[in-house]
């Protein structure tokens, strides 16, 4: 690992620089604690970072379903627009519409993308572009695997 990516990976916790958006699920603090584990909370709510390559769903690649956010359960990504990037987490090209919001996140004294759930604001990742992937969209959704759950249901998320 190099050592950004250490450090990126022991501090991955930071303290949001504007006053929170108002999202649908307004559940309390407490409410998300009793249904995240400690892991989750630490990455949804407190907007950390699991390491690389460690993820459920790095290598997850179904033909069909929907992934979900590990929180509220909204539908976020389809299983079809997941792509194979190396990063060390789930990457996809392109969201459902509107299940992801975009912040400007100037954490670690750089400026990126951070993608949230659009329904509970829980943090997913962040988006990079002009990477030059072969997709559709010529962008990364670099998203958490303990952000998400899938599943293979069909109707889901359209």
């Amino acid at each position: 690992m190099s050592f950004f990516g250490g450090l990126l990976n022991r501090f991955s916790t930071y303290a949001p620089t504007s006053a929170p958006m108002e999202y649908p699920d307004t559940r309390t603090e407490d409410e998300w604690r009793a249904i995240l584990s400690p892991e989750q909370f630490r990455i949804l709510r407190r907007k950390g970072t699991e390491a690389a390559f460690t993820g459920e769903y790095d290598k997850h690649k179904p033909t069909s379903g929907v992934y979900h956010c590990a929180g509220c359960n909204a539908p976020l990504y389809k299983a079809e627009h997941k792509f194979t990037s190396g990063c060390g987490w789930p990457a996809y090209f392109d969201c459902i519409p509107g299940a992801v919001t975009r912040h400007e996140d100037r954490s670690f004294g750089m400026t990126r993308t951070e993608i949230v759930c659009s329904n509970c604001g829980g943090h997913l990742g962040h988006v990079f572009k002009g990477e030059g992937y072969p997709t559709p969209t010529d962008e990364r959704h670099c998203v958490n695997s303990i952000s998400l759950k899938f599943s293979n249901k069909k109707g889901e998320g359209k």
